[in-house]
């Protein structure tokens, strides 16, 4: 990376033949000021530093990401989370509200997190709060002090400091707040308790896909019933899109995400005792992973995010293999970008449909205007990409708590060479100076 320093009264200019806009990749010259980006130029109309063949991309956006602090840190922790990020090409991630302790599912709770993070963040970071049994009437001073949203179970989350609710107090919850709801929706009725055979095959036919069809009917329905905005989390059923396209021809205000793991990995390929792809809801066939692609193609699932939910390998019972007594999550903050742009490319994708499932779209749906884009007034939260880079999966590259994945081993396509944190270059070694995110128009 190397060019000369523009003249022309911006702090940075830089230079790509590969810049990917909302409007598609082109060669421009972005230009920075005072952290935002103030123009678009033409890659000759504006002198400055030249990436060459490398592609600048928005910083991705995250809105999937369990810290786990304070409470858990021996789990993962700000510190180390948001280092992972950064190295990924992440450079805004929200927190979920569970697996810390206290859980945010009041206001003082979202001041403890919030004072735990301070300082200590390598990238920017908001919080969802939750909506739990019993805390309804806190909802709304907890929306004012500023998390973007409210995350719903509707079946056991696996901490019991954060129970479910059951599709009255789910409907209850819509009319409380005018906020988003981000559900985790599998039907408690349709799971079958967990194998302790240590078959992966066997897991998987316990949380089946009408478990997921059968919750986001729920969902739809509340959703439709009270006008509400609702974000279905972590799709992994593609028998569920049918539904998600009907409701969207009604009017039903809904968005809907999924993860590298279901895009990118099979349960043909997942070992027995294999509990590193251990995941609720789980990863499914071949076919499934086709039709969710699909999906996202056509645009019925809106965005990309990690479900990145670490924890100390003890709890991933790799002794035993026992998919029953394992924390059930995903490690992949760190290596969501080369994971889609190695599935995308071999699909015929590109890069900015890459830059609009993992950038664009989830800063949309959080309500976070200034990120995911480079556009005039967008913070200038930017990666130097080479799409052509491979790279091999290692427990040494991995900057979470924790080195554990399901991704070990794997050859991957595309390197983060560069990051800029609004519009000043994060080198390693340097303090962390991420900020708290506030919500925006949606």
């Amino acid at each position: 990376m190397s060019g000369e320093r523009d003249d022309g009264g911006y702090d940075l200019v830089l230079r790509s033949r590969r810049v990917v806009t909302p409007q598609g990749e082109r060669p421009a010259a972005v230009c920075l000021r005072d952290g935002r980006i103030v123009a678009v130029q033409d890659y000759h109309a504006v002198a400055g530093d030249d990436l060459g063949e490398l592609a600048l991309l928005p910083g991705l956006v995250d809105t999937h990401v369990h810290v786990n602090e304070p409470g858990r840190t021996d789990w993962e922790g700000f510190p180390t989370a948001t280092r992972a990020a950064l190295a990924g090409g992440v450079t805004s991630i929200v927190d979920m509200p569970l697996n810390s302790l206290p859980p945010t599912v009041t206001a003082d709770a979202l001041r403890a997190k919030r004072r735990s993070a301070a300082g200590r963040c390598h990238v920017d970071v908001g919080f969802w709060g939750g909506a739990v049994p019993g805390n309804l009437a806190d909802l709304p001073a907890l929306h004012a002090a500023g998390v973007l949203g409210f995350k719903v179970f509707l079946a056991d989350s696996g901490v019991p400091e954060f129970p479910p609710l059951d599709p009255v107090g789910f409907g209850q919850a819509l009319e409380t707040v005018d906020a988003l709801f981000v559900v985790h929706a599998e039907d408690p009725a349709s799971l079958l308790p967990a194998p302790t055979s240590g078959r992966y095959a066997d897991f998987v036919a316990s949380r089946p896909p009408e478990a997921e069809t059968r919750a986001v009917a729920t969902v739809l329905a509340a959703a439709r019933r009270t006008g509400a905005r609702v974000h279905i989390l972590h799709l992994s059923s593609a028998q569920v899109l049918p539904l998600i396209a009907q409701a969207r021809r009604g009017g039903v205000r809904v968005t809907v995400e999924t993860c590298p793991h279901y895009l990118a990995l099979t349960s043909e390929e997942v070992p027995d005792g294999g509990t590193e792809f251990k995941c609720c809801p789980p990863i499914r066939d071949a076919g499934n992973r086709d039709a969710l692609w699909a999906g996202l193609a056509d645009g019925l699932v809106d965005c990309v995010v990690s479900d990145h939910s670490p924890c100390p390998p003890a709890l991933k019972n790799f002794d035993r293999g026992d998919f029953a007594a394992a924390w059930g999550g995903v490690a992949s903050l760190q290596l969501g970008l080369p994971v889609i742009w190695t599935e995308a490319r071999a699909r015929g994708h590109s890069l900015a449909d890459v830059v609009r499932w993992m950038a664009q779209r989830p800063a949309q749906i959080a309500g976070l205007p200034a990120k995911g884009r480079i556009e005039p007034g967008a913070d200038a939260d930017l990666v130097a990409f080479a799409p052509e880079g491979r790279f091999t999966v290692e427990p040494g590259l991995l900057r979470h708590r924790h080195p554990i994945t399901p991704y070990a081993g794997r050859k991957l396509f595309g390197e983060v060479r560069a990051t800029w944190l609004r519009g000043d270059p994060v080198r390693p070694g340097e303090p962390p100076r991420g900020r708290f995110l506030r919500r925006g128009p949606a």
